[in-house]
């Protein structure tokens, strides 16, 4: 699970990077678009990281 967290949270660094940076003007509604969808699924791996430890 923890590999998951890292893979969300490096692609969300990257998506969030090109679109917010303007490296890559022409693509930057998708790769913002894929910034907040990685950065969701990235928090939502992480709770459920937690609380599967607690139980």
């Amino acid at each position: 699970m923890l590999a998951w967290i890292l893979t969300f949270f490096i692609i969300a660094l990257v998506a969030g990077l090109l679109g917010f940076t303007g490296i890559m003007s022409a693509a930057a509604g998708v790769a913002k678009f894929l910034f907040i969808i990685f950065l969701v699924l990235f928090v939502v791996s992480i709770l459920i990281h937690l609380f599967q430890r607690s139980k």
